[in-house]
């Protein structure tokens, strides 16, 4: 009996297949997917979101500027304040047609010294010569090396020789750094190019007046770069992992992978030509370059650039921002939440008892549409500039009371899920697929499986789909370790439940597993650690007994606040201060099996040790605890 085939939008579903399993292959207007299709009452395998938007194909990021700027030319890209420091800013507007034209201007001044088929790295601050700088490269120059800004002076080093880059862009608190660097005989460096200075000088290259050149090349015919072909299937942007140079791995990234993610999210976020995106997250991350600065122009969307986390509401109010991404997101919208009634995080119960009449409305718009309760909360959204229709969080684990909280208000948070290596997102809640805690479905055109599951039905999140990287670039034993075949191993231990929705448990190597063979997920007990006002911060970790090394009892070092303690609880002295963090973990214990109790605690004012992406370094903050105890 032939299969019947039913389609909704996109998605296919089969009834009269064998066992409820087959191959299909389909094409959209925009997309090609490959889709399995398995019984998700029996299997929780395969499974991805509704395509809810319509999206343009393109083959790989040249393709993307060619085919936007027929649409989007004469619309904003970029909104620029420029300020004086005794005037008022005023604001420096760029077209979609004018970055088009710049960055085939600076490639073909960029082959025109001689770095066709090189390495080219992109160092420093969000801003739009950085973005410029790095099309001009991928696009048909050569490889993209985005590096972070925040790199001490030796790891930079470092990561110049590894990747063997022969030029770097630049902002100029790098350059005397980079000229000491480019003196070394240990790498390739040769072309120093400011995205600061005006004009070339001894040994150093203006980005201006690179762009000026290019387009007097492209006057005269030269149409090297522009005439470029690129390959979309071979490595052309080298990411760097979060970590220390001496185990950061570099991930190899080509066209394909991005592009295919561009057009997956682009189906399903409602994003367009209207919006303003507000870039806040470091650039060189891939969640900002993807989500934030490729995503804004494939869209023709207009980006702004924040001044400081200490300016978002000011930023959301002064350019009427549309769209945000954000991260580390737990502690980034707790925060926000505070700074929305422009109040100290201390002073919540006044903010609480300023704004009940308005949050009294919550019961009664429980049921109502987002527009019904943004209509309900205006107060509150003309706080944030009243135009936010989209905030995506990523990289952390955003509180199911926080996200509770902002979906009922009225304010559209979705949370999303990728790593480096998959360009980024794997799966995104949307408008119309969502459920709180959860990442939300995989995005069309990619897998996901569950492998070796426990009785509860988690396991180790696996992903396949254009997405996911080529390899780790000159290390064929992580490879080796982590793509197995069409699949990438996440390291995330994950359960999907039987719509495929994917909930996120924990990163497998940081379990802590106990003497009764019981998991402890940091992750979990952490947010509920940081529920405590006056801790800023904490880091879960397993301790083993002098008396039986297999016993690991949980220990917890906490980063505390000592003006919310003293404000919210009287704690004045170190003694009262432990004897109040005491008492709350004391409580958190009692809402727990008693195998998950916290039995040490550590206090300390000083920050953990995090990546440059506010990531906490498990590893590191366990040694250096050992270290101290030792």
């Amino acid at each position: 009996m032939k299969s019947e085939i039913l389609y909704s939008e996109s998605l296919f579903l089969c009834k009269n297949c064998p066992n409820n399993k087959f191959e299909l292959t389909f094409q959209s207007k925009d997309i090609s997917y490959n889709l399995w299709y398995k019984n998700i009452a029996n299997s929780k395998e395969e499974y991805m979101s509704e395509k809810l938007y319509e999206t343009i194909e393109i083959t790989d990021l040249k393709d993307m500027l060619n085919k936007t700027k027929e649409l989007y030319g004469d619309k904003p890209a970029y909104k620029i304040k420029q300020k004086d420091e005794n005037t008022q800013p005023n604001y420096k507007v760029i077209t979609h047609k004018e970055v088009r034209n710049m960055i085939d201007a600076l490639g073909t001044a960029l082959i025109d010294i001689g770095l066709k088929d090189k390495r080219i790295a992109v160092i420093g601050e969000n801003r739009y010569e950085w973005e410029i700088a790095y099309l001009s490269v991928v696009c048909g120059t050569g490889t993209v090396v985005p590096l972070d800004k925040a790199l001490p002076e030796n790891e930079l080093e470092n990561l110049i020789e590894r990747s063997e880059i022969e030029a770097i862009f630049y902002s100029s608190k790098y350059e005397e750094i980079l000229e000491k660097i480019k003196r070394s005989p240990e790498n390739k460096l040769k072309h120093l190019i400011s995205m600061d200075n005006l004009e070339n000088t001894d040994g150093i290259y203006s980005m201006q007046e690179l762009i000026k050149q290019g387009k007097e090349l492209v006057k005269q015919g030269n149409k090297e770069f522009i005439d470029a072909k690129i390959n979309a299937d071979e490595m052309s942007i080298m990411l760097f992992t979060s970590g220390t140079t001496s185990n950061s791995k570099v991930v190899a990234l080509s066209h394909k992978n991005i592009s295919s993610n561009l057009m997956a999210i682009g189906s399903v976020l409602d994003v367009n030509s209207t919006d303003t995106i507000l870039s806040i997250l470091p650039i060189h991350h891939v969640f900002e370059c993807t989500v934030g600065f490729l995503f804004s122009l494939y869209k023709g969307a207009q980006t702004v650039f924040c001044d400081g986390i200490r300016h978002v509401v000011e930023n959301l109010n002064e350019y009427k921002v549309t769209v945000m991404a954000c991260v580390p997101t737990e502690v980034f919208m707790a925060n926000f939440l505070s700074k929305i009634f422009n109040e100290d995080a201390r002073k919540i119960k006044q903010i609480e008892k300023r704004i009940q009449p308005v949050l009294d409305k919550e019961e009664e718009y429980k049921n109502s549409s987002m527009e019904e309760r943004k209509q309900a909360f205006k107060e509150i959204h003309n706080l944030i500039g009243g135009n936010i229709k989209l905030f995506i969080s990523g990289a952390a684990a955003l509180d199911s009371e926080i996200e509770a909280r902002y979906r009922l208000l009225g304010i559209n948070i979705v949370q999303g899920y990728g790593l480096t290596e998959t360009s980024p997102v794997v799966a995104v809640g949307t408008n119309k697929e969502y459920k709180t805690g959860s990442i939300g479905k995989a995005i069309p055109g990619v897998e996901v499986k569950l492998a070796n599951t426990d009785k509860d039905g988690m396991g180790e999140l696996l992903v396949k789909g254009p997405n996911v990287a080529l390899c780790y670039y000159n290390d064929e034993q992580a490879t080796k370790e982590a793509f197995e075949g069409d699949w990438f191993h996440t390291g995330d231990l994950a359960k999907i439940d039987d719509e495929g929705y994917i909930f996120i448990c924990g990163r497998k190597k940081s379990v802590i597993v106990l003497k009764n063979g019981k998991n402890i997920f940091p992750e979990e007990m952490e947010c509920l650690v940081n529920k405590i006002e006056g801790v800023k911060e904490s880091f879960i970790f397993g301790k083993q007994q002098s008396s039986d090394k297999n016993d690991i009892k949980i220990n917890v070092k906490i980063v505390f606040d000592r003006e919310i303690l003293k404000d919210v609880y009287g704690a004045t002295t170190d003694e009262e201060i432990r004897k109040t963090l005491a008492g709350k973990i004391k409580t958190i214990n009692t809402q727990m099996p008693k195998y998950k109790a916290i039995r040490g605690i550590i206090l300390t004012e000083e920050p953990l040790i995090k990546t440059t992406t506010n990531k906490i370094k498990r590893q590191a903050n366990l040694d250096e605890i050992n270290k101290s105890e030792n």
